[in-house]
């Protein structure tokens, strides 16, 4: 299974959530705490994202929140993470 990586922040509802989702579905994961603001400037050079979480499926961003629920829904979660 590939690496699953939570990129979030201390003080976000979202973050929360999708870490809940990914225990929930005993899915391991490594939560990488940008609430510091230089970690979330590089975060957003990288991906051109200002928001969290932003979850990495191995080395590609799947998105936020709302795409990994849209995601775990069709059927796409389950395949990307057998298929890496």
């Amino acid at each position: 299974m590939p690496k699953i990586t939570v990129y979030t922040t201390n003080y976000c509802p979202y973050c929360d959530a999708a870490k809940a989702f990914f225990q929930r579905k005993n899915l391991p994961f490594t939560e990488v705490d940008v609430s510091d603001h230089a970690k979330k400037a590089e975060l957003k050079a990288r991906t051109g994202w200002r928001t969290v979480p932003q979850i990495f499926i191995g080395d590609e961003m799947i998105g936020g929140y709302q795409e990994l629920m849209a995601m775990a829904v069709n059927g796409e979660l389950e395949s990307r993470l057998k298929a890496k």
